[in-house]
């Protein structure tokens, strides 16, 4: 007998009770609980150091794309000044980035990893990886590749 959507069988969602309203809402359910799975053990590691998801994501950008202008990782994090101000001067602060300013543009500042930053990030993403590596490693290449094609589908909308 079919026991409907198995999102709907994850043990946290069994105990918090919840229930299909729309067809997609499993595949919701299963993006929003992937996403936690992907990020619990970066996240926990960045709390011991005082960071956050928001920390790590700046790092990562960073890392891979050095001397990246302010406004250019504003566009590429798809958030404000205000959302930036914040974290960003806790990982200057902290020794984790440093800003130059630009020797053509004055106005504009360039970000960089200091070798901190640089540690940090590559931990946190290393964590990510590995929970990564383990879901795809049980898939097929097929799989794999209709997995990606639903990521990056999903990823130009944004």
């Amino acid at each position: 007998m079919d026991k409907g959507n198995p999102a709907f069988e994850l043990p946290a969602v069994e105990r918090a009770g919840m229930r299909e309203l729309h067809p997609l809402d499993g595949a919701l359910v299963l993006m929003h609980f992937a996403f936690r799975g992907l990020v619990l053990q970066a996240d926990r590691y960045l709390e011991k150091h005082g960071l956050s998801r928001v920390h790590h994501r700046i790092l990562y950008v960073l890392a891979r794309a050095d001397g990246i202008s302010v406004g250019g990782l504003l566009e590429t994090l798809g958030i404000s000044k205000q959302a930036l101000h914040r974290p960003m001067k806790y990982l200057q602060e902290n020794g984790y980035v440093v800003a130059q300013r630009d020797a053509i543009e004055h106005r504009v500042k360039l970000l960089r990893l200091t070798p901190k930053g640089a540690r940090m990030e590559r931990t946190a993403s290393d964590f990510e990886r590995a929970a990564m590596e383990s879901a795809l490693g049980k898939m097929s290449s097929s799989d794999q590749k209709a997995w990606r094609e639903v990521m990056i589908a999903l990823a130009r909308q944004a």
